[in-house]
């Protein structure tokens, strides 16, 4: 019975409304519900000795294990972590020699820790900026009160008395989270230029950088708390839109305690299995967090055309927009009509709907990364960017300006549906690395027209070989003419190198591709180089990049100015590695 992923929950979280502290436990599901109940018992008189009585402790059962919360003061988040650590191995010892553990006698030294880890400064000023109905943020290097213009910050453990902080000029800007199984960092990136379109300095957070206005701030994987808070934090920021990714809100729970507007792309398989989240149901739940975060107010935005977004919407009580690329144009008529807003297509034009207006805002053709309606994938991106522009009350004029000029660049939306035309072969350069997203990729490329069709395939070695199949056959209704099965090699994750090839391979062969379309690369780059090798004027090449992007991009980029053509010989692999 082992304990995993111990951690501290900073917010609003899957588990509980409060911060607190949680963990996952393995438990073999015979002896699960009296390990838990032994386990509520001393984790409940733990709480009452150390003067918690008043927290509460949450379980959240699973095949195979569970998910154990306990709720804590905010300045005392890692005693909590180690209480939840203490009962549990006490459990344990219970349940294996049948000896009772003395809680009292443990109590003496967990008052002493939780003594030591209290911060009355940093209780002051949360209950300053509550009452004056401004952000607080902490639980990391700093600690600050207000967001964006109206944000000032401190170095943690180095906190002014409440009483001394000049509130006058500490405000909130607003601020918009986007959470998704796919299409998240489109979406952020597409509202931020509607945003930037609009005037205003935005600060984005995402995947690749958080960047405010035209400066990127810092690069890396930024979906998680650290870049939304180091987007809202910055002093130029007037407008906030945050990528908010499954792992920080499972790992943490909100970024920041509330948002003007929230969207949810969908929800489809993908990571299942870590936090506890063990079906698309429970991701749904996780994922529909971001509606706790909406302020009074403020909007929800759903996309209509997700069925598990529809069946939770009927529990949310505030104010939705829609947007979807096949609502029922009935329906949400009546919703627009009836004061709602909504976002879709009609005469293949986007359009923006309240009340009885209409508000068209770009054409389906001129919208680029759409290329043309194939990439459908990106078009219901961009009217989950106009309803939540909508929702940030942006102007329409911004929203058509925005569109209109992004391009879907590797610099402007890296590694997202970019687009190129190298040598006389067509390339489309993403991430997508589930069966959702790569189903929207192959339909969007099936109709793109090509003289022969290549994908790159790979795959983590901690998705399931079932994940992997299924992410395979997803490729195949694509009808490509090679696929490359690639070696993620920093990414195998617990598998012997060729694993995952494997599978993609095995499960290609079953579905009847000839042995002469497959091929398998030993890194991703040289999957890159052989997809170039292969093509020939007039092809289309997928190439889904998940670990060398930046290498495979400055490739390409060194083939694009020296004027390399289909069939030329590449640069020396020295070069990009």
């Amino acid at each position: 019975m082992e304990l995993t992923d111990v951690r501290r929950l900073t917010g609003v979280n899957f588990l509980s409304d409060r911060s607190g502290a949680a963990a996952e436990a393995a438990v073999p599901d015979e002896c699960k519900g009296v390990a838990i109940a032994l386990w509520r018992r001393h984790m409940r008189a733990l709480l009452d000795a150390v003067g918690w009585g008043h927290e509460h402790i949450r379980v959240r059962a699973y095949t195979g294990g569970a998910s154990l919360m306990v709720s804590a003061p905010v300045d005392a988040l890692y005693t909590a972590t180690e209480m939840i650590e203490f009962t549990w191995d006490v459990t344990c010892e219970e349940l294996a020699s049948g000896k009772s553990a003395d809680i009292e006698a443990a109590a003496e030294g967990f008052n002493a820790k939780v003594a030591d880890e209290s911060d009355p400064l940093l209780i002051a000023l949360a209950t300053a900026a509550s009452e004056r109905g401004v952000t607080f943020l902490g639980h990391d290097d700093h600690v600050s009160v207000g967001l964006g213009t109206g944000c000032t910050a401190w170095p943690d453990g180095d906190l002014p008395e409440a009483g001394e902080v000049d509130w006058a000029p500490v405000h909130d800007v607003p601020v918009a989270m986007v959470t998704g199984t796919n299409g998240k960092s489109t979406t952020v990136r597409l509202t931020a230029a509607i945003g930037t379109a609009a005037g205003r300095t935005v600060g984005l957070s995402s995947s690749d950088w958080v960047r405010v206005g035209n400066e990127i701030v810092d690069e890396g994987d930024y979906s998680g708390p650290a870049g939304a808070r180091l987007a809202v934090r910055d002093p130029r920021v007037d407008l906030a839109v945050i990528e908010t990714a499954r792992g920080g809100l499972l790992r943490r729970g909100l970024p920041v305690p509330q948002a003007d507007a929230c969207l949810i792309t969908n929800i489809a398989a993908d990571h299942l299995g870590s936090y506890g989240i063990m079906d698309v149901a429970a991701l749904g739940d996780a994922k529909f967090l971001l509606a706790h975060a909406v302020k009074p107010g403020g909007r929800l935005v759903l996309n209509g055309d997700d069925p598990e977004l529809v069946a939770r919407s009927a529990g949310f009580a505030g104010d939705i927009t829609w947007y979807g690329l096949d609502l029922d144009r009935q329906a949400f008529a009546a919703w627009a009509e009836a004061g709602g807003h909504a976002a879709f297509i009609v005469d293949d034009m986007m359009i923006l709907a309240h009340g009885s207006e209409r508000f068209p805002v770009i054409a389906v053709a001129d919208f680029a990364p759409g290329l043309g309606g194939a990439a459908k994938f990106n078009i219901s991106n961009a009217l989950g960017a106009i309803a939540l522009a909508s929702a940030l009350e942006l102007p329409v004029a911004a929203m058509t300006e925005a569109l209109s000029s992004f391009r879907g660049t590797p610099e402007e939306n890296p590694g997202r549906g970019n687009f190129l035309q190298i040598g006389g072969v067509s390339m489309l350069v993403d991430f997508a690395h589930n069966p959702h997203g790569v189903s929207a990729l192959a339909d969007a490329v099936k109709d793109i027209p090509a003289n022969r069709r290549l994908f790159l395939l790979g795959q983590a070695g901690d998705r399931s070989d079932g994940e992997t199949r299924e992410l395979t056959r997803a490729v195949w209704s694509a009808q490509p003419d090679m696929i490359i099965a690639k070696e993620l090699e920093t990414k195998l994750r617990g598998r012997n190198p060729g694993d995952v090839p494997a599978v993609i391979v095995n499960e290609l062969r079953s579905l009847g591709a000839p042995a002469d379309a497959v091929r398998i690369a030993d890194t991703e780059m040289d999957s890159v180089r052989m997809a170039l090798e292969w093509s020939k004027p007039g092809d289309f090449l997928v190439l889904l990049l998940h670990g060398d992007r930046a290498p495979a991009m400055a490739l390409l980029d060194k083939l694009k100015s020296s004027g390399w053509q289909a069939g030329d010989p590449l640069p020396d692999r020295g070069e990009f590695s």
